[in-house]
């Protein structure tokens, strides 16, 4: 089961990585609201709770369904800002038809009720489908359907309310305590975009990501089968903290395509051997091989273009090669007659930050 989306005659630069303020309240939103899916956050979530007032923690119970089981489109945004009121600004630029069929679609059920490109505000036939639907999920979502198709310029205000009533009870500390971790993360994802290629870049998002062989097509592991294709505008990859270990995806018709994917937990599950990092270190020790680094890091090489780069000898490349590899800093893949090295940027970066500065410059 994939989601599939076309990326054919896509410049490469329109494929774009960046955090979302907006995205990542989300992510908190729903760790709040299903906190055994995040273990990990389960204190934070129980102290957000305890230090909540009493409106806004019942504000927030009244329009979960905005985010608990899916997150609603308008809520992942495809062109993040720098701040939270910017992409709140952007959300109340959507029509009221788009906004109120996307919270619709998420308060009912993703997979439950489907509009046909009939709006549930002017179609009665859609109305009735998405109430008997909220109705069967309970009476509080069948009381958020009803209050926002009567009146959803009320609901849209109150639920932009709720959620900058948000940041000051708690995003904007945990913003601040995940800036960095998300600006790492887009480091890397940019670095390995601008030097290797979609390719690479997908590969370090997570396993659940791949490229197609002809390069036309990103592939998401997903629970449903599902197809949409990035025009004009791309696609958005948006690093997420609270949101691990969700991989979330925007796909629906009139929405561009954008993937909330979990970063890597802050180092690696296995402790690395002090063995693999003396190896590391000692085989950067050497300044020929940092300057293969430094050439690798800007795409795949064989040894022999190495070697003309560099005027060595294709032996002497070869010798700091197999020193590199061994200390699990380059991958070696055949392409019919010829190897190329590929720089392993991850356990690089793991090794610090002014090491993998130097050798990306």
């Amino acid at each position: 089961m994939t989601l599939r989306i076309d990326i054919s005659g896509l410049p490469s630069e329109r494929v774009r990585f960046a955090a979302s303020p907006l995205a990542e309240l989300t992510a908190m939103l729903h760790v709040l609201a299903e906190p055994g899916h995040h273990p990990q956050f389960a204190d934070w979530a129980e102290d957000v709770w305890a230090g909540l007032r009493p409106e806004l923690a019942e504000r927030l119970r009244e329009a979960e369904f905005l985010w608990r089981s899916s997150q609603a489109d308008f809520l992942i945004p495809a062109r993040p800002r720098p701040t939270l009121a910017e992409e709140l600004d952007d959300v109340d630029r959507i029509d009221d038809e788009t906004y109120v069929t996307a919270a619709l679609v998420t308060t009912c059920g993703s997979n439950r009720v489907h509009f046909a490109g009939a709006s549930p505000l002017t179609d009665t036939a859609a109305r009735e489908r998405a109430l008997d639907v909220a109705q069967a999920r309970g009476a509080l979502q069948e009381a958020f359907a009803e209050r926002l198709l009567a009146d959803p310029a009320t609901v849209r205000a109150r639920v932009r309310d709720t959620l900058e009533e948000c940041a000051g009870a708690f995003f904007d500390g945990a913003w601040a305590g995940v800036a960095v971790q998300l600006a790492t993360d887009l480091r890397l994802k940019n670095e390995l975009l601008r030097r290797q290629g979609v390719g690479a870049a997908l590969a370090s998002v997570s396993g659940a990501v791949t490229l197609a062989p002809d390069g036309d097509c990103i592939i998401v592991d997903k629970v449903q089968d599902k197809a949409t294709a990035a025009r004009g505008a791309g696609v958005t990859f948006i690093p997420s903290v609270f949101g691990r270990p969700h991989l979330v995806a925007v796909h629906a018709p009139r929405w561009h395509p954008v993937v909330q994917y979990p970063v890597a937990e802050p180092g690696p599950t296995e402790p690395v051997s002090l063995e693999t990092v003396t190896l590391r270190l000692e085989a950067l020790a050497h300044p020929i091989r940092l300057r293969l680094l430094r050439t690798l890091a800007r795409g795949p090489h064989t040894t022999a273009e190495l070697a003309h780069f560099w005027e060595l000898s294709p032996p002497e490349v070869s010798r700091h090669l197999a020193v590199l590899r061994r200390a699990g800093l380059l991958t070696a893949r055949r392409h019919g007659r010829y190897v190329r090295y590929t720089l392993n940027l991850p356990d690089l970066a793991a090794l610090g930050t002014d090491l993998l500065s130097a050798v990306l410059r």
